[in-house]
């Protein structure tokens, strides 16, 4: 089973791609960076409020197919600063228990629209 998932609360794709897949048991969330939905800009403050941003979005889609925060089983996050590594730990434990999911954090060149962080998300959904 391989269903699409989609919500006006996260930021739209911006290329042939789709915000979110379930297959079977797994939603795959693609890579979300600090991009305010309602304006389609990315957030302004830095490094911290981008972060926010990106696992409001997360948050956001994880929502549409009614699963939660604490059904996140991976995280990669991409940053194009590795040294701003202790502020975004800081705001990534806020929307995880001190049991989070397993993360990969990976130093890159750049990022869309000029962002200093994109999140991607695995979680496990529980069928009824």
């Amino acid at each position: 089973m391989r269903r699409i998932i989609s919500t006006d609360n996260a930021p739209k794709p911006v290329g042939p791609y789709s915000q979110a897949v379930i297959a079977t048991d797994f939603l795959f969330i693609s890579g979300q960076i600090g991009v305010d939905p309602s304006t389609s800009k990315l957030v302004p403050g830095g490094i911290v409020e981008e972060t926010k941003r990106c696992l409001e979005n997360v948050r956001a889609i994880l929502k549409r197919a009614n699963i939660g925060m604490e059904d996140v089983v991976k995280t990669t996050i991409f940053m194009t600063d590795m040294s701003y590594f202790k502020e975004v730990n800081e705001a990534y434990a806020s929307y995880f228990s001190a049991e989070g999911p397993a993360r990969s954090t990976i130093g890159v060149a750049s990022l869309p629209m000029g962002a200093k962080i994109e999140i991607e998300v695995v979680a496990y959904r529980q069928r009824s």
